[in-house]
């Protein structure tokens, strides 16, 4: 009888394995592994390597992040990705603009993350997906009526693969020490850069240096110039790459040695060829 609940264990052990999230460190400081280079370019109908990521750019503040198992996640959906046929597992949005939402998501989307709640309360999202747990830290915005919407939208935080990967939405102001702690440690970050619908490039590169991920993802530009200032204004921090890809697949154990800030640049998604 032992025995067989032995073999019974042991041959379960794989099909839970894939269910189960390599722990991440979101919460703790840890220095990249020296000397390993990260990226690989492939389609984003290829198959995730084990115990990695893939990180497409989409278009403007939308991203697809993809696990081996098989899940799909788009930020800051606007209902749009592509002429793919590609229903995301889960989809989040924040609501300073219309390109970063759509109030008509595809009812066939399992999980739709609003980053906003009632007016000033904020909301709070733990979705645990086994491969992938997504949380946020809500943030305040600018409003047209009464200066700022408190808690108006949210930074989304994706723990995968051990990396924990952020996207700073449509960040309006710099986060409090309290919002910077609850962040916690970014291997990925994707930052907004357009010069001032945001924030100003100063006070965007004061909070990229004070985050120091591994690797920076510019996002949410309008021009090559607003691009070009924020590169100069992190250039003697980071180091600059142009991977001329939309997109990186990356683990934890082959990140840079030094913070790198690599510039994708966006596609819709097509089907397979």
């Amino acid at each position: 009888m032992l025995r067989l609940m032995l073999a019974l264990c042991l041959a379960a052990a794989p099909a839970a394995a894939q269910d189960r999230r390599t722990p991440s460190h979101c919460i703790a400081i840890a220095d990249a592994l020296p000397g390993a280079a990260y990226i690989h370019k492939a389609a984003w109908t290829d198959p995730v390597p084990e115990y990695a990521v893939r990180i497409s750019f989409v278009s403007h503040a939308s991203f697809l992040i993809q696990t081996p198992g098989g899940l799909n996640a788009v930020t800051d959906f606007t209902g749009f990705i592509g002429s793919a046929d590609l229903i995301p597992d889960v989809v989040t949005m924040n609501h300073a603009h219309e390109t970063h939402w759509t109030a008509f998501p595809d009812p066939a989307i399992p999980h739709v993350l609003p980053g906003w709640g009632p007016y000033g309360q904020g909301i709070e999202h733990h979705l645990d997906l086994g491969e992938m747990l997504i949380r946020n830290v809500s943030t305040d915005i600018r409003s047209g009526f009464s200066g700022a919407e408190p808690r108006g939208n949210s930074i989304f935080i994706f723990e995968v693969a051990g990396l924990c990967i952020g996207h700073l939405g449509h960040l309006h102001h710099e986060p409090t020490p309290e919002q910077y702690a609850l962040i916690g440690r970014l291997d990925v970050v994707m930052v907004p850069v357009d010069g001032g619908y945001t924030l100003d490039t100063g006070t965007m590169t004061r909070i990229v240096e004070r985050l120091r991920s591994s690797v920076v993802i510019p996002m949410h530009w309008f021009s090559d110039l607003a691009l070009s200032r924020f590169l100069t204004n992190v250039q003697d921090v980071f180091a600059i790459e142009h991977p001329d890809s939309s997109e990186l697949t990356l683990s934890l154990r082959d990140l840079p040695q030094r913070p790198t800030v690599y510039v994708l640049r966006p596609r819709l998604l097509r089907p397979a060829e």
